[in-house]
């Protein structure tokens, strides 16, 4: 049944993918916050053929946490589920950082690329961390929230992977707050797999972390800290 439903839900997908690609490049002309807003509207819709069709529902705790000024979002990565989830349902426009290269995607890749996030260079190495910060800056400037998955690729559950520095540099060098977030979409929507688990995602927003007084490594190691923390207390209440 499972399957049958994760067959339904790619359809689902191609779909209204393809549609709502061109509906960007037509809004194009239009100024970059209606560009978001219309272009945010198929990950809405993605988590909510998920919760439909796939029986993935979610709940949010630590909500009161999240600020009514800059910040910066590190996040927990475990599946492709918080990338539609995220820039759909935080209170802020949002802004990846993203490997350029995924600008070259039919559809999804050009409304990408409309959206004036952080695309970066990987292979340029250190160099990557600095475009993190330059472009960062920029987006924070302009009153958007960058996100970042620090491990840098998605892990399975009950496995961290090693926090790679770029969120904890921007957010030392512009003195701007962490938001820290654990969530268990893996649980639910593995890596690699096509079957979707129906169940429910917690999706856990911890205090902000201010960089005062840290330097980035410190800074890197707290949210590794949390996020690590809360990530064995979600598989201790589900066992």
């Amino acid at each position: 049944m499972n399957t049958f439903r994760a067959s339904l839900y790619y359809l689902f997908l191609i779909a209204t993918v393809i549609p709502y690609a061109f509906i960007t490049l037509l809004a194009a002309p239009l100024p970059l916050h209606w560009r978001y807003r219309i272009t945010i509207g198929w990950p809405r819709l993605a988590t909510w053929g998920a919760k439909v069709i796939c029986g993935l529902q979610w709940r949010i705790e630590g909500q009161h946490n999240l600020p009514d000024g800059p910040a910066i979002v590190l996040s927990k990565h475990q599946s492709a589920w918080e990338t539609l989830f995220l820039p759909s349902h935080l209170p802020r426009e949002v802004c990846f950082v993203y490997k350029r290269e995924l600008h070259r995607i039919p559809f999804f890749g050009w409304g990408l690329a409309l959206l004036r996030m952080i695309p970066i260079d990987r292979s340029k190495g250190k160099e990557a961390f600095e475009q993190v910060v330059q472009i960062g800056k920029q987006r924070l400037d302009e009153g958007r929230w960058p996100i970042l998955f620090p491990e840098g690729t998605r892990i399975a559950p009950g496995k961290m992977g090693r926090f790679k520095m770029g969120g904890a540099l921007l957010a030392s060098r512009t003195n701007t707050p962490i938001v820290p977030i654990a969530l268990n979409a893996g649980e639910f929507w593995p890596r690699n797999s096509f079957a979707k688990k129906p169940g429910v995602i917690t999706v856990r927003i911890g205090e902000l972390i201010y960089p005062d007084g840290l330097t980035p490594e410190q800074l890197n190691d707290q949210v590794y800290n949390w996020i690590e923390t809360q990530m064995k207390s979600m598989r201790l209440e589900r066992d």
